[in-house]
Formats: structure tokens, C-alpha cells, sequence
């Protein structure tokens, strides 16, 4: 099993992910936060010979010809190891905070991946380009503004998916689907899997193969100190998370869809470092992977490797040293 991990930082970026592959991982992961979500990426792919991915470039403030860009550029520097995830985010955040139309999104981001699909096949192929969808109209690319082909072809464009109809296209149109990080076995057996079986069943075979990427949250520890460490670090997150109503679903999977309004509330009220008060140990253990570094990786093998050969992994705690090189070395064991 492959293991990617993220950077959080900008100028430290080149820096851990040359620790992280020290340490043993086989990729590094950025995410739309505090810093841009390429430019991490550059310094990384520049300083070591992981994986990149982004996980994800918000798609919807972007134009198509900027994500074909950037990505174009993070394939070179990587030697063709680099990933373009998207996503959504949500309503408030893509009108509010990036002043940008949200309505309809998955055909919003069925017509993105195929406007990046198209730019993709004018560098590589020389192909005109002639992208004509509901949302984004791409018909010009000159010689001068197109990049040379890549020895390792296109960039494969992953769409990061919870909801069933947005998992279901992204097993239709994309190279990939990656699982969001709150989920747990029942849910991504019941909900995901289905929704990617439907999807796949509409799917062109030229595509090729789709991949399944879960995101887990992983809970671990070698004794009882440093699993209270990681404990507290995810049920932290968890509790952000389920503040948060797209993630209600698989709340509610589990039997704990009520926590979700309450949930809201204290985020209203100020309370953010009450939230991990309400992730019960129960909820932890099924929406987390929680255990030893030899029982996670048990774990995530028995319960992913029959969709996939790699996993991204959070782990939302000041981990031990050591506990990270035993953690992925027992994972590509798995």
C-alpha cells in the first residue's frame, strides 16, 4: 500500500517533504488553506522525487486554462507524478469567500474536468481545442502559449467526492475519485461504492481505469500516552468536521446524525474547542482508523485493498519519534 501524506506549510515545504521522504512515503498532498495549493507542490516536486497532489484545488473560482497550467507545469517538475485533484467545497464558502457561482455543482465540475481534459489533449496531442459546455467555453490555444507534450502524457485529474451523485461522475468521467476523509467502513461500503458502481457502469473504457483514493483519518500509538495524543488530535478534528452539514450523512450512518446541529451552534456561539467533546469513543473508532501502527495497517488493508493501492493519510497530532517511519512501513507491508 502507498502512503501520501500532507505539507501545510510554504516555505517549509520542501523542507518536510524531504523529511516525509526520509521517513518513508511515497507522495505529499497539499490542500486549500492558508497558502496556495500549487506553489507548495513546486517546491516539493523541485526538492524530492515523491508524488504531489493536490487534495484539493478548490474548481470552481478557476479558470480551466490556469488548473491546466499549473498542473502541466507540477507533471514537469515531478517527472510525471503529479495529480490534479478538485473539489467543491461549499456553497458559502466558493460565493462568499471566492466570489464565484456554485449552483449545480457536479455538472459545474463534470464540465471542468472535461474543459481540462480538452486543454490536456491540445498540448499533448495537438488537437484543436474545442470545448463547448454548460459552463466553460474554451476554442483558442496557439502554439506559443502551449507547452511542449509530456513523455509521461496528461496529468490524471482526480475529483474529490462525499455525495452520491458527485461520486457517481467522478467514477463516470474522472481518472479518480478521492474519498473525503470523514468517512467510515459502513459508509464507504454502502454509500460510496454504490455510488462509484453506478458511476462506472456509464463509463467510456478508453478512459481507462478509475482510482479509489480513501482519505483516512488515522488514530495510532505504540502505548497508552501516545494514543491519548492522537486521540485527542482526531476527535478535534472530527469534531470540526461535524460541524459541517455535507458531512451529516455519514453521521448519521453511524447513528450520530444529531451531533451535526449541535455541532452548529457552538461553531455560531464561539465554542470551537468544545467540538471534540462530542466525538464519542465509538464514533472515533468507526470513522477513524484507530489502533497500532500494525493494527491500522491490518485494518485499512482489510477494509480498502480491494479498491486501491494507496491511501492518504491525516494524522491531526504531534506524533512520536519513530511512530511514523513504524506506521508506513507497516502499511506497504499491508
Amino acid at each position: 500500500m502507498q502512503v501520501l501524506l500532507p505539507i501545510y506549510g510554504l516555505v517549509d515545504a520542501a523542507a518536510e517533504a524531504a523529511r516525509l521522504e526520509r521517513a518513508g512515503v511515497d507522495g505529499v498532498f497539499t490542500f486549500e488553506g492558508p497558502h496556495d495549493v500549487f506553489l507548495p507542490l513546486a517546491l516539493a516536486a523541485a526538492a524530492t522525487d515523491l508524488a504531489v497532489m493536490t487534495n484539493v484545488a478548490i474548481a470552481f473560482p478557476r479558470n480551466a486554462v490556469h488548473l491546466a497550467h499549473s498542473s502541466w507545469d507540477l507533471h514537469t517538475l515531478s517527472g510525471g507524478q503529479f495529480t490534479l485533484g478538485l473539489g467543491t467545497q461549499i456553497r458559502t464558502h466558493v460565493e462568499r469567500r471566492f466570489g464565484a457561482d456554485f449552483d449545480r455543482p457536479v455538472a459545474r465540475m463534470r464540465d471542468t474536468v472535461e474543459a481540462v481534459r480538452a486543454i490536456f489533449s491540445t498540448w499533448q496531442d495537438g488537437e484543436p481545442l474545442d470545448h463547448r459546455g454548460e459552463f466553460r467555453t474554451h476554442t483558442l490555444m496557439t502554439p506559443v502559449f502551449s507547452p511542449q507534450p509530456a513523455e509521461w502524457g496528461p496529468p490524471p485529474v482526480v475529483v474529490g467526492g462525499l455525495g452520491p451523485k458527485m461520486c457517481a461522475m467522478a467514477a463516470e468521467v474522472a481518472d479518480g475519485l478521492a474519498v473525503m476523509p470523514v468517512t467510515s467502513e459502513r459508509f464507504f461500503s454502502e454509500r460510496t461504492m454504490v455510488a462509484v458502481e453506478e458511476g462506472r457502469a456509464r463509463r467510456d473504457p478508453a478512459r481507462g481505469p478509475l482510482e479509489v483514493l480513501p482519505e483516512l483519518i488515522v488514530c495510532t500509538g505504540r502505548d497508552e500516552a501516545e494514543m491519548a495524543v492522537a486521540e485527542d488530535g482526531c476527535r478535534g478534528l472530527l469534531g470540526f468536521y461535524s460541524s459541517t452539514p455535507a458531512y451529516r450523512p455519514v453521521f448519521e450512518c453511524e447513528g450520530y446524525g444529531e451531533i451535526q446541529p449541535v455541532a452548529r451552534s457552538m461553531t455560531k456561539e464561539g465554542r470551537w474547542d468544545e467540538l471534540s467533546q462530542l466525538i464519542e469513543a465509538p464514533l472515533l473508532e468507526r470513522i477513524a482508523v484507530r489502533g497500532t501502527p500494525a493494527q491500522v495497517a491490518a485494518e485499512i488493508s482489510r477494509r480498502y485493498s480491494a479498491h486501491t493501492e494507496r491511501v492518504a493519510v491525516y494524522l491531526p497530532y504531534g506524533i512520536a519519534d519513530g511512530l511514523l517511519e513504524e506506521l508506513i512501513d507497516e502499511l506497504h507491508r499491508a
